[in-house]
């Protein structure tokens, strides 16, 4: 089945809208319900296909699962230690987060590789590294992923930021006695959100949020109850939804804090917003004149590489000549041939940078969904653009965003979700 959205664009949108629960917290923490023996419940989960790709390995390997209403329960009183085969894993890539769980828990993982975007190279050497420095023994081959050996407590050093193997270290660590302290970890906002899910399971949690983050584990770890942060990507794409579309909405779910570097770009480029309260975002499109923005990605609190396709909409309604430096992936780029579809004037100087002169009208087309990031970037340039444009392949899109068409639908958006 092929799904695509049409949209027809030039209508600012208005209203309210709520942003949705955080996929990217939401896997590491369902991958977390495997280390302790009962229920664990998770709230605000996003009802995405990545997150029902994630429950199915879980249920291959035991456990029971009940998803309503936003609201998961992952009971795992039986789960066993089995090899996962590539047909459970090999179109997520988030499913690496149950390295450390499933070592910390079984003593042994054996799992195909994981899949998903392609983004450029993102090698599991940073997951092997951290759990080998705990005491695991590195088996894999070039088919499968394979650790096996009896985790301790010490101090780890990633050889990169990497979100998914800090969290993999936190998860492992978290029911080891003793102290860990790991060194070069992710601060981003979903690494933050499960060292507090660890630390209510008992774990103690110092430098949360931090780049050297220190845990002492718990040999019973209990179950929790958990609320899944926000969608700071998701709030992000909003924001621009309003800008571009010269449109104004009230965004209820945003975490100031998780968007500092973002919205300070935005300000500089004159965009209108403001705070109604902890977590009311307000956005004026009618009363932002948008001019140039230089943008260099990085990892947290820096520019979200996540937001830089986004952001590459609202540069071609800016005035003068924007410059984007992808500093993390060299495969950020392909939804630049999209737009300049539609009309966008870019210039490309290597695979790490481009520029995009503005303004420019952008008309209707067909254009391709190449990542789930690119495909909001080819949502939000449809929504302002002339006449109608067909999105297609976006099972992208929906990897990542909790029911985006009927949100935007909900504040005025004429877009349609078709499978053919």
């Amino acid at each position: 089945m092929n799904l695509n959205y049409r949209v027809r664009g030039g209508v600012p949108l208005r209203g309210d809208v709520s942003v949705g629960g955080s996929k990217n917290a939401a896997l590491p923490l369902i991958a977390g319900s495997l280390l302790v023996s009962g229920e664990t419940v998770l709230r605000n989960v996003p009802r995405l296909t990545d997150t029902l790709a994630l429950l199915r390995v879980l249920e291959f390997l035991g456990a029971e699962t009940r998803f309503e209403d936003g609201i998961l329960r992952i009971r795992t009183d039986r789960l066993r230690s089995q090899p996962i085969p590539a047909q459970y894993v090999s179109q997520l890539r988030g499913s690496i987060v149950l390295l450390g769980p499933l070592l910390a828990r079984f003593g042994v993982v054996e799992m195909a590789y994981p899949g998903g975007c392609v983004l450029g190279k993102r090698p599991v050497l940073a997951h092997i590294e951290a759990l080998v420095q705990m005491g695991a023994v590195d088996m894999s081959t070039d088919a499968v992923l394979h650790l096996q050996g009896t985790l301790k407590p010490g101090r780890v050093v990633l050889p990169e930021f990497s979100v998914t193997a800090t969290e993999n270290a936190v998860l492992a660590a978290s029911v080891l006695p003793g102290e860990t302290v790991i060194e070069l970890a992710a601060a981003e906002p979903h690494v933050h959100d499960v060292e507090t899910f660890v630390e209510e399971m008992g774990a103690e949690v110092r430098g949360k949020g931090s780049h050297t983050v220190t845990i002492r584990g718990t040999k019973e770890p209990r179950p929790v109850t958990h609320t899944v942060i926000s969608d700071y990507l998701e709030a992000g794409a909003l924001v621009l939804a309003a800008l571009v579309t010269r449109g104004k909405l009230r965004i209820s779910g945003a975490d100031e804090s998780h968007l500092v570097s973002f919205l300070d770009v935005l300000r500089r480029a004159g965009a209108v917003w403001r705070f109604e309260d902890a977590g009311t975002l307000v956005v004026d499109g009618e009363a932002s004149v948008l001019k140039a923005m230089h943008v260099r990605t990085n990892i947290f609190p820096g520019f979200p590489t996540d937001l830089q396709a986004p952001l590459g909409v609202a540069m071609t309604q800016a005035q003068g000549v924007s410059r984007i430096f992808e500093r993390l992936y060299e495969g950020r780029f392909g939804y630049l041939f999209e737009l300049e579809k539609m009309g966008a004037h870019v210039e490309f100087l290597n695979a790490h940078q481009a520029l995009i002169i503005g303004p420019t009208a952008l008309r209707g087309r067909t254009v391709a969904s190449n990542d789930i990031r690119a495909g909001t970037a080819m949502v939000l340039a449809a929504l302002c653009a002339e006449g109608e444009t067909v999105i297609t392949d976006v099972r992208y899109i929906e990897r990542g965003y909790d029911k985006l068409d009927e949100k935007l639908r909900g504040v005025g958006a004429r877009i349609e979700r078709i499978e053919e």
